[in-house]
């Protein structure tokens, strides 16, 4: 172990002392903290110098994988690029130095942008409305639930409980229905991945709020049969719900309005280059079709007959869902995004994804077994190795990529493939990263056949080894102790 790879607690010598703050005005006793609050004994901090910190946070920063540091095919959670100038417009002093409870009258140029990405989502989406005021695409898409839920109160429909949810659906899509307080019917997905619509007719009833659908699909699929599903739900009175997760490949090329969705909300990370990871930031915008304007929630940015934006809440609303208007600094880097692009350049993004997944696919599905052999669109998902023979799982092609300096792929998700491995390689990637992954995920095929153990011990040239990630997950370790350390 280097003397930096060690935990900062191990760096502490009695004595030393890296900052000393100073002596607070109001650290008086008519101030002071009540007795029941005080501490009883010291805190358990390392005393270390500043520069030991300095180096040990650089240190741990560099141990972190991210998609400024190498390839991160991530399917499903599409990791995006994020280009730099939208962060240097989120640090404009004009944008980072307001304050959320500002008049409207001092932020018109703060709502003018609200307003104009609203705009410029409903043009690119074929939806007639959005909010921007969910924190996230989870929140996003119960957003969407308590719409449709809204508007059926509003038409006395109150029979409406039940949401259909495809079997290949992200998972965020029936807990959100649960969280709403909806009923999910499952409805099964034919051998192709897609929705069996055959399976669908008779779950349509008078009881059916909508239908929850991702398209393309989880398995990458573009649901062909669209418009007969749009009007079998149209038809009993349901609403249909777009989970824009999958958005990215049919940027500027198809629009969710036109094949007849009626809510849908887009994850900005996944489609509009906004930072992802660590639970946050995150933005989740909703969209409707004209019909449910009013069921968004409160308030929405309007542009008064003054020229004037304003703050508009509403009695048919379905609610506030945030304690302001959203992450504006994610939303500003999304509009940076679109504008960046421009109405020319922005249906180029789309069609290099799915050339990328494609020209992926085809380059190893002689080598890793492919369940469903047609085009896909941004990703696809293989279902573990060829040749199984030597017992090497998807787990273990997955740790042992990491040796290589790529991050691994989804795994074991979506759950209709036992050894599932979803790839989405996103449009900013080169030919020459592209073709270094597939030589890299070539070898790997070759190596669990000669050294199928190399594999199982995977990864090698990691700061840590194989973890048990279920018993860190269900127990982790938050808090430093001495005695675990030497273990």
């Amino acid at each position: 172990m280097k003397y930096y790879d060690k935990l900062i607690f191990e760096l502490s010598k009695p004595g030393r002392c890296g900052y000393s703050l100073p002596v607070s005005p109001w650290n008086t006793t008519a101030d002071a903290l009540p007795e029941g609050l005080r501490r009883t004994a010291a805190a358990e901090l390392p005393e270390v110098s500043e520069l030991d910190v300095v180096r040990h946070y650089t240190n741990l920063s560099n141990m972190n994988f991210g998609v400024d540091t190498g390839f991160y095919p991530l399917g499903s959670c599409t990791m995006k690029y994020n280009p730099k100038i939208n962060e240097e417009m989120a640090s404009l002093a004009c944008f980072k130095d307001i304050h959320p409870l500002q008049p409207e009258s001092t932020v018109q140029g703060v709502l003018e942008l609200y307003y104009n990405l609203e705009r410029s989502l409903s043009a690119i989406t074929g939806m007639a409305n959005f909010t921007l005021n969910p924190f996230a695409g989870a929140q996003g898409e119960l957003t969407g639930l308590m719409v449709i839920r809204r508007y059926h109160e509003l038409r006395g429909d109150m029979k409406r409980t039940k949401i259909i949810v495809p079997d290949s659906a992200h998972g965020t899509n029936p807990a959100s229905a649960a969280v709403c307080g909806l009923d999910v019917v499952e409805v099964k997905s034919k051998p192709d991945g897609r929705i069996d619509i055959e399976s669908l007719r008779p779950l349509l009833d008078d009881t059916i709020a909508g239908i929850m659908m991702t398209n393309p699909n989880t398995l990458g699929l573009f649901e062909s049969e669209i418009k007969e599903i749009a009007k079998l739900v149209h038809d009993c009175g349901g609403l249909l719900y777009y989970d824009g997760a999958n958005f990215n490949p049919l940027l500027g090329m198809v629009r969710p309005g036109d094949m007849g969705f009626d809510v849908l909300h887009l994850n900005l990370h996944k489609t509009f280059s906004t930072p992802h990871g660590g639970g946050g930031p995150g933005a989740g915008p909703v969209g409707v079709a004209a019909h449910l304007a009013d069921c968004l929630p409160n308030p929405r940015v309007v542009l008064g007959a003054d020229g004037k934006y304003q703050l508009l809440t509403s009695e048919t609303s379905c609610g506030r869902v945030s304690g302001f208007m959203g992450n504006f600094g994610v939303l500003i880097r999304a509009y940076t995004y679109i504008l960046s692009l421009g109405k020319e350049n922005i249906r180029m993004a789309g069609p290099l994804a799915v050339l990328n997944a494609n020209y992926i696919k085809e380059s190893l599905k002689d080598c890793y077994k492919l369940p469903i052999d047609m085009t896909c669109m941004h990703e696809f998902v293989f279902d573990g190795l060829l040749d199984k023979s030597t017992g090497i799982t998807t787990l273990d092609v997955a740790k042992r990529l990491l040796d290589y300096g790529f991050h691994a792929p989804t795994i074991y998700f979506p759950l209709l493939f036992h050894q599932a491995i979803m790839i989405e390689p996103t449009e900013t990637e080169s030919k020459e990263t592209l073709d270094g992954f597939i030589e890299v995920m070539r070898r790997i095929a070759e190596e669990a056949i000669a050294n199928p153990e190399e594999l199982h011990s995977a990864p090698h040239n990691t700061p840590v080894r194989r973890l048990d990630e279920t018993t860190a997950a269900k127990n982790p370790i938050l808090t430093y102790r001495e005695s675990l350390c030497k273990k």
